[in-house]
């Protein structure tokens, strides 16, 4: 276990986190004379969700440690949310001793079958001489091709081993950047010319491969607007002259729509053309030609067969791509095309200066912009929320806004934003939750105060799963989905000031302002989380529908008046 500590440490690994139990303390002995810090979650889930926070801003791989038996099983949410999102991360789990493995032994389960579908590699250490060399191996495999979770299970007596190891003549193993065949890249740039409407969609891939650079240069030499994904805000900053907003029939703008649906060529770079965003396929696709660039050859033809596939990299593929477009020409001015763009972009907002009471969502995101600045990392998850947060929050850099795009699990904002705030204790941290979703891991909290992990959040009280409620409206029910009860049911400030944390609760939407204000004063002075409870409009909907020429909104909207840019 000394060895295996030696190789978290000389692959980037500052923090853990983690629960003790009997069945790791090998591994534990070795890690507190270790340079690693240790979080003591109250959760395994929650523990995997923090080393996922951790993981998505350092771009490093992030480890949660276990015990055996149920802290395995409670870890499986959390493997499945990296897998679906591409997060590197290692989660290491205790086990029973070999020999009593097929006696049904206490807390021994067959945790390496249980995770196999939800993760890249698992594994069960066999031999103590193998332990460093496992290790190397997971975190190569987390770090290759399509990020992903690993999962490594340490018998008890296997970790009370020794094997003979030499950290001077070790180092972490290779990663492999697949560059795409130049015969491919020049084919996407064909298509590319040929286009009249062309955008580029920039996915989670983008980010995970640090190519926002290669991007926005492609984009700036062609005159190309640019779109992302839910996974992909933040690639591409949101005030920037070629942004063409977001597709999509839950988190999406009106004017990303138009754009995408108005569009005739779509180069997806890193995106996985998942179903919230393409919604019908015939819709999303009619009209127009694609090029699919991923890592992952599997992913190619995955949802929908593309008019070319190129496998790479996203950064060495858009590198070439900006380089061919160099070769073959000079920078481009706007055109007409990209003056559409912007009309939309000017024409079809939704509004958020609502005055009402109770506060109407949109306007809490209102103020969230207009407060925080552009360099906030803020974490979210899954409900009406996260689809206004998406609709409304705008993102100007990468690794700034995390979402739990794919699995989407209750209670992910509260530890990921802890893991985040552990890596870089010097940003700004906002947490933007349900009332729902922070009630299934708030325990969470209670290891942000211990640790004095100070960070913001805003919680959307409406008291209702607030999404099912919505999903409910073509079925003719409300059932099954209220929260409410006495006199605004859970106290959230009250449950904060339990946990030793302050917290205030807002009623009024010109209190907004000044209680965020008050908020990250707070945090920066307490060092601890502090609560902003913003009570909402109880069944208020978000705009969302089948396809992208469907989507029903929910508020009133401004006449539309468009000039005539056909050619």
């Amino acid at each position: 276990m000394e060895a295996v500590v030696a190789v978290l440490e000389s692959e980037g690994v500052d923090t853990v986190f983690g629960i003790p139990g009997a069945a790791i303390l090998p591994l534990y002995a070795a890690l507190q004379h270790s340079s690693i810090r240790h979080i003591t979650v109250r959760h395994e889930e929650g523990g995997t969700h923090a080393a996922d926070g951790w993981a998505r801003v350092t771009g490093n791989v992030g480890v949660c440690i276990g015990t055996s038996g149920p802290a395995g099983t409670n870890m499986i949410t959390g493997l499945y949310t990296a897998l679906a999102d591409s997060i590197p991360m290692i989660c290491v789990t205790g086990q029973a001793m070999t020999s009593k493995l097929h006696q049904e032994a206490f807390q021994a389960v067959d945790i390496v079958e249980i995770a196999r579908p939800v993760t890249k590699w698992a594994v069960q250490l066999k031999e103590p001489a193998q332990a460093p060399w496992v290790f190397r191996e997971a975190f190569r495999i987390a770090r290759s091709g399509r990020p992903g979770p690993v999962l490594i299970d340490l018998p008890i007596d296997v970790q009370r081993g020794s094997c003979l190891y030499d950290r001077d003549l070790d180092a972490p193993l290779p990663v492999e950047v697949p560059r795409p065949l130049p015969k491919a890249v020049r084919a996407a740039m064909d298509l590319l010319e040929e286009a009249r409407r062309p955008i580029i969609l920039a996915g989670g891939g983008v980010i995970i491969a640090e190519a926002y650079d290669e991007l926005r240069a492609l984009a700036e030499h062609l005159q190309v607007p640019v779109q992302v994904t839910l996974m992909g805000k933040g690639a591409f900053p949101e005030d920037h002259p070629l942004f063409a907003g977001m597709a999509g029939i839950q988190t999406q703008t009106r004017w990303g729509n138009a754009a995408f649906l108005e569009s005739d060529l779509v180069l997806a770079v890193g995106a996985r053309f998942g179903d919230r965003h393409t919604g019908d396929l015939d819709v999303y696709r009619r009209g127009r030609k694609f090029v699919h660039v991923d890592i992952d050859p599997l992913q190619l033809g995955r949802v929908f067969e593309p008019d070319l596939g190129v496998v790479g990299h996203a950064r060495p593929v858009l590198a070439d791509l900006r380089d061919e477009a160099r070769r073959r020409g000079a920078p481009r001015e706007p055109d007409k095309w990209v003056r559409k763009v912007a009309e939309l972009r000017g024409t079809m907002r939704r509004r958020d200066d609502f005055d009402d009471v109770p506060i109407k969502p949109p306007r809490v995101f209102k103020e969230i912009n207009e407060y925080f600045p552009r360099d906030t990392t803020f974490v979210t998850a899954i409900g009406l929320y996260q689809i206004w947060s998406g609709q409304f929050q705008t993102t100007y850099l990468p690794r700034r806004y995390l979402v739990c795009g794919q699995a989407g699990p209750l209670g992910w904002e509260i530890p990921a934003a802890m893991g985040v705030k552990l890596a870089h204790p010097e940003r700004q941290v906002v947490a933007v939750v349900g009332d729902y979703s922070f009630q299934f891991l708030m325990e969470e909290v209670a290891v942000a105060a211990q640790y004095r992990v100070p960070f913001v959040i805003v919680m959307i009280n409406n008291e209702y799963l607030g999404l099912i409620r919505q999903a409910e409206l073509p079925y003719g029910m409300n059932y099954a989905v209220d929260l409410h009860y006495g006199e605004g049911g859970i106290d959230h400030v009250k449950a904060m000031e339990a946990f030793g944390c302050p917290a205030r609760r807002v009623e009024l939407p010109g209190d907004l302002r000044d209680t965020l204000a008050w908020a990250s004063a707070e945090a920066a002075r307490e060092r601890r989380p502090v609560l902003v409870e913003v009570m909402v409009e109880r069944e208020a909907n978000a705009a969302m529908g089948p396809s992208l020429e469907a989507i029903k909104e929910f508020e009133p909207l401004p006449e539309l008046i468009t000039a005539d840019w056909s050619d």
